[in-house]
């Protein structure tokens, strides 16, 4: 039962973290320790992938479930190694180039991305930040700037610069995060046009004009 998975390849850990079942969560763990090794407990409850690429984590934060969030992490500390939550719970892309950081600003939800932000900053280098989560492209070529215009969200917009100024230069943030392109050639001015948000373009133009 513990590590059986439905049809997309979800386990009940990865069906609770995605519903926020804080308290199922628990009684999974509980019984995982009971009845599995060390190794079982780590790569098929921790570390399992659904067929998206997907593991709770990112199921728990594509959701916007916070405390569920919270929970695994407390409980992969006990588990992972440093290194294996750099790489499994920031760094991970699923099957469409996609890490936490692209999934969470898609989502548009600000609590979870300043979840994410102030974790991050206890586990990645500042390199690792501004390549991996400010900078890094989706398998569309998509950096989180273009994401959040292209779906016109400009509240994320206006925190991603906030966080920017933290660690990119002036000309960083105008060259690699307003005019980067993607795979088909759009910058995020291109992106915020053709989602038709006129908040961004003029947030965009703004920005733009004054450095």
């Amino acid at each position: 039962m513990l590590l059986r998975t439905n049809d997309v390849g979800c386990s009940a850990w990865q069906i609770a973290a995605q519903g926020g079942n804080v308290d199922v969560i628990r009684v999974i763990w509980e019984k995982a320790k009971e009845r599995l090794t060390t190794e079982e407990i780590k790569n098929e409850i921790l570390l399992r992938t659904d067929r998206e690429g997907w593991n709770a984590w990112y199921m728990a934060t594509n959701e916007g479930n916070v405390d569920a969030m919270r929970l695994i992490w407390e409980l992969a500390k006990e588990r992972l190694t440093a290194e294996e939550i750099k790489n499994e719970m920031f760094l991970r892309t699923d099957n469409e180039g996609r890490n936490v950081w692209h999934i969470v600003v898609f989502q548009a939800n600000l609590k979870v991305m300043w979840v994410i932000w102030e974790l991050a900053k206890e586990r990645l280098t500042t390199e690792e930040i501004i390549y991996e989560m400010l900078l890094r492209t989706d398998g569309k070529g998509r950096n989180a700037c273009n994401i959040a215009a292209f779906e016109g969200h400009v509240h994320v917009m206006r925190e991603m610069w906030k966080l920017a100024k933290e660690r990119l230069t002036t000309e960083e943030i105008k060259n690699e995060l307003l005019l980067r392109t993607d795979r088909e050639g759009r910058n995020a001015w291109n992106n915020a046009a053709f989602s038709g948000n006129e908040d961004i373009i003029r947030l965009i133009k703004g920005r733009l004009n004054r450095d």
